[in-house]
């Protein structure tokens, strides 16, 4: 793989993008797994996140985790329709 990305940084940026996000779904899968509510979250400042906890490295923020038990009081109504297997989807 090194020789894919050698002299093109903008290329091997992207592979490591999109693996890095990859291996946040499967830690967010784990989690659920062992019982913890997790999910994803965006939106916030990558470049204050990176200045406070990884300054002096080259070590980026792609997307936070939060990880807990929910509290399910204020959650208003039922969970909302979810289809079936059959309905959504076909083997091909």
């Amino acid at each position: 793989m090194a020789e894919r990305f050698k002299g093109d940084e903008n290329v091997a940026e992207k592979f490591a993008y999109q693996q890095a996000t990859l291996q946040g779904a499967y830690f967010i899968m784990a989690v659920r797994a062992v019982g913890l509510d997790a999910g994803g979250m965006g939106g916030f400042d990558n470049a204050k996140v990176d200045e406070e906890f990884f300054a002096g490295t080259t070590v980026k923020s792609n997307f936070l985790v939060n990880i807990g038990y929910g509290d399910l009081s204020g959650i208003k109504g039922g969970r909302l329709h979810r289809y079936e297997f059959d309905e959504v989807c076909s083997i091909i």
